[in-house]
């Protein structure tokens, strides 16, 4: 027989030794394999006491790939708050989903149907944790909610003074939620939303369009 006759069949490529290439698909499901790893780590820990190496391990990676992905800690940071906190950054479509006149009531209604839904809460939950006990993790979250909250809610309002007026709007609806859902504090943890919806609406809507 000859070398040709023993070789692979025609037309057949024989298949190289080595690591498999990895597709896209593989790449994606690692990096969010990492994600959900990093949000609980987060979450149970704190941003102190979680490490790279930590989140690694509980995505059941090496953690040169969690570098290799996002960087350094406060970067694996940042990309799991943009995660957790997008439902709420999307915030500012709804200002152009009416008129101005009730922008308040729909932007406080859309904040707190984010935290009311279990779902969303409880990732933003384990964010706000972390930058409420950390200052670096504070400032990942600042930086986060300034460019892609108050900026975006302030460039529909064309009035001189808008930025002050979205970050006075935003302080009203961060502080209800934290006062509610973080701290839990009594009677406004156990109030119904429709009540509280009802009284935080028009104090929003006086700091984005009153005088």
């Amino acid at each position: 027989m000859s070398d040709l006759e023993s070789g692979p069949a025609a037309g057949v490529t024989a298949r190289k030794r080595g690591r498999p290439r990895r597709t896209e698909s593989d790449a994606a499901g690692t990096r969010d394999r990492i994600l959900v790893a990093a949000r609980e780590e987060f979450s149970e820990r704190g941003y102190e006491k979680t490490s790279v190496r930590g989140i690694a391990k509980a995505a059941g990676v090496d953690s040169a790939l969690v570098h290799h992905y996002f960087g350094t800690k406060e970067q694996v940071f940042e990309a799991a708050v943009e995660i957790a906190a997008a439902p709420a950054l999307s915030a500012p479509h709804a200002l152009t989903e009416g008129p101005l006149e009730d922008v308040g009531e729909r932007l406080t209604r859309f904040i707190f149907g984010v935290w009311e839904n279990p779902a969303t809460r409880l990732p933003l939950l384990a964010i706000v944790r972390s930058a409420v006990n950390n200052e670096t993790a504070a400032a990942v979250f600042r930086r986060l909610v300034a460019a892609q909250l108050l900026r975006r809610i302030a460039d529909q309002l064309d009035l001189p003074d808008a930025e002050l007026r979205a970050e006075l709007a935003a302080a009203q609806l961060v502080g209800t939620a934290m006062l509610r859902y973080v701290i839990k504090v009594e009677p406004l943890a156990s109030t119904d939303i429709e009540q509280i919806i009802a009284r935080v609406a028009p104090v929003v809507q006086s700091h984005l369009t009153g005088p």
